[in-house]
């Protein structure tokens, strides 16, 4: 009998014993672990196989199998970290197959950190084994693309073009990216593309009116940047309407909040060295963001640049100052703040912004503030929409079950507006309600609150 590790069969976990009696309580990872995660085995320990987050956990849902849930990801690590299985193409389909949407950890009793441990095992596993190579290619291209602000302008003029000229309804026509299914997808999600502009064309400084309340740097990021211009433009009037002055630096960047979800560390810890020492020259007081997947992360900056000795401490000081932007909204008193806005609107939680944030009331209670609106509470709102960075392009199929889940909930409501925060979830719902034929618009929070902002 070879000595090769086994890999994990479809339902292993199901036919266990009672969850995890098998397993010893205090075992150190051996030298020979695909993973070696040292010190974070501490992660997947304070797991008490409890089963609170199966319930909870998108893909659980979809999928019903036990190894696609936070519990049996959990035993998989293990397994694998102590030498007992090896992290062959099985146990990657089930990482990568996870949305990092951290539902599970809303509902786990025991605090289990899984965002930070499904991130940590990512980054672990040998990248030019972890995909076949045209995978390997095309993750590498878009991540490339999309964490890199000049080659997305240069990708976002040749889109706008593509729109301009009509080239999008001929190739939708002809059926051209039919067979090409991740092409389609990427097409299906565009909205109309705004004309890409620098971030030169944009204020560097945005005074306050009224009682002044502090200086905010303003995160401009790179999907929100370009396909959703109209975003930062309403939470600048906003901000400065309630008393912040705006700063706008020019030398910004990509947080690189994707590249953390992904697993390539290094690269993202480049990219939040950038981002801290232009915020930092900006001298601000907090640092807004109105994306829920770059505050998540960057309100971890400091565990992401903990052993660099030259960053550690700044790193630390500069998550301290992050707040979304409802965050510094519900800082200053709203009554009488805003003019009457007839409309009636459900608001969908963004995983990064109510589970990994913590994140639920201010949205709520900031859409209650304004005069005639009328707010109705979407059933399942904190339940992924199936967005999820580049998830719903790396795994089609069961983002679009996600996504057929959430507009059905929407449709639900009755509503004419669905509210935010997050550039993949307003792309995924919007694709969704498209689908459906449904008249709902997808509107930021900030949108909502510019829209009742008093004429100026």
């Amino acid at each position: 009998m070879s000595g090769k590790k086994p890999e994990f069969p479809e339902e292993v976990l199901p036919t266990l014993k009672p969850f995890g009696e098998d397993l010893p309580s205090e075992v150190s990872p051996p030298a020979s672990s695909d993973l070696g995660l040292g010190p974070w085995d501490r992660l997947y320990r304070d797991c008490v196989h409890c089963g609170f987050c199966l319930p909870a956990c998108p893909t659980y849902r979809v999928i019903g199998h036990e190894t696609d849930s936070p519990r049996g990801r959990i035993w998989l690590i293990r397994s694998v970290a102590e030498g007992r299985a090896r992290a062959g193409p099985s146990f990657v389909r089930h990482m990568d197959l996870c949305l990092l949407c951290r539902a599970c950890e809303t509902a786990c009793p025991s605090g289990v950190q899984f965002g930070a441990l499904m991130e940590m095992v990512r980054s672990r596993l040998d990248r030019d084994r972890r995909y076949p190579p045209v995978e390997r290619a095309f993750r590498h291209l878009l991540l490339r693309t999309l964490t890199d602000v000049r080659r997305l302008g240069i990708l976002m003029g040749g889109l706008w073009l593509y729109q301009r000229l009509g080239l999008q309804k001929l190739v939708r026509l002809l059926g051209i990216l039919r067979p090409l299914k991740r092409l389609r997808a990427m097409d299906d999600l565009l909205p109309t593309v705004p004309m890409p502009k620098s971030l030169r064309a944009w204020p560097q400084v945005v005074p306050a009116q009224g009682e002044p309340q502090g200086r905010v740097g303003l995160l401009m990021g790179c999907v929100q940047r370009f396909l959703f211009p109209h975003v930062h433009q309403a939470t600048v009037r906003v901000l400065s309407t309630l008393g912040y002055e705006v700063v706008i630096p020019r030398d910004q960047t990509c947080c690189g909040s994707l590249l953390v979800h992904e697993g390539m560390r290094a690269q993202a810890q480049a990219l939040a060295r950038r981002t801290i020492e232009a915020f930092d020259r900006a001298g601000v007081d907090w640092v807004a963001v109105n994306a829920a997947g770059c505050g998540s992360v960057m309100k971890a900056y400091g565990e992401l640049l903990r052993d660099d000795p030259a960053y550690a401490d700044r790193a630390e000081a500069f998550a301290r100052r992050v707040r979304d932007v409802a965050e510094l909204v519900v800082r200053v008193p709203l009554d009488g703040r805003f003019r009457r806005l007839d409309l009636t609107v459900t608001y969908h939680d963004a995983c990064h912004l109510v589970h990994a944030q913590r994140i639920r009331r201010e949205p709520r209670d900031i859409l209650r503030s304004i005069p005639g609106l009328r707010l109705i509470e979407l059933p399942e709102s904190d339940v992924c929409c199936g967005s999820a960075g580049i998830y719903n392009l790396l795994h089609p199929k069961t983002a679009e079950a996600l996504q057929t889940q959430k507009v059905e909930r929407i449709r639900q409501t009755g509503a004419t507006v669905v509210v935010s925060s997050n550039p993949g979830c307003t792309l995924q719902i919007e694709r969704g309600l498209r689908k459906r034929g449904l008249a709902v618009r997808v509107a930021h929070l900030m949108e909502v609150l510019a829209w009742a902002c008093p004429e100026t």
